[in-house]
C-alpha cells in the first residue's frame, strides 16, 4: 500500500520564519537588498570576514571545523564574550547556535534583488527563548549594514 502524503517545500526565508515561530522572543527582520543573490549570499556566507563585520555585536567569528554543510566555531562579541557555536551553512541558509546565542540568516532571489531575513539574539539556557530586548533593533542594524556594504550607500 502506497501512502501519498502531501509535501511542502519552504524557501529559506519562510523556513527561517517557521524556525523563529518556535522560539519565544525571536523576531525575523526582512529587507530587500538591491543586488542579485549571487552577490549578496557570498558576503553572508563569509563567516570569518564579511559576516563578522555585518552583525553589529560581533567582533570576530572563527570557523574551527567543517563537515559538509555543518560548521563549528567560536564567536567573540564586541564586549569580549566568547561562545562556541555549531551551525549549518548552505546556499541561502545559515543557522548558528551556541549555549547563549542564536543567529539565523536566510536569503532568496526576489524582484529588485535579494530578500534577506535575519533573526538572532541571546538565548535563555535550557529554554527555547530569546531575551526580547534588542532582537528587532539588532536585526534591522544587521540588514542596514549589509545593504550599505552591497549597495555602496
Amino acid at each position: 500500500m502506497t501512502v501519498n502524503w502531501p509535501t511542502a517545500a519552504l524557501d529559506p526565508v519562510r523556513r527561517l520564519h517557521a524556525l523563529a515561530a518556535g522560539v519565544r522572543g525571536a523576531h525575523v527582520v526582512e529587507r530587500v537588498v538591491a543586488a542579485p543573490f549571487d552577490e549578496v549570499w557570498p558576503l553572508l556566507a563569509d563567516l570569518e570576514g564579511e559576516l563578522a563585520r555585518i552583525v553589529p555585536d560581533t567582533r570576530r567569528l572563527r570557523v574551527t571545523r567543517t563537515d559538509g554543510d555543518r560548521i563549528e566555531g567560536v564567536a567573540t562579541s564586541q564586549r569580549g564574550l566568547r561562545a562556541r557555536f555549531d551551525g549549518v551553512l548552505r546556499p541561502g541558509w545559515c543557522l548558528l547556535q551556541s549555549r547563549f546565542v542564536l543567529v539565523g540568516i536566510a536569503a532568496r532571489p526576489t524582484a529588485g534583488g535579494t530578500l534577506v531575513a535575519f533573526t538572532g539574539g541571546l538565548r535563555i539556557p535550557g529554554r527555547p527563548a530569546l531575551f526580547p530586548l534588542g532582537v528587532r533593533r539588532e536585526g534591522r542594524r544587521t540588514l542596514e549594514r549589509l545593504s550599505a556594504r552591497v549597495e555602496g550607500v
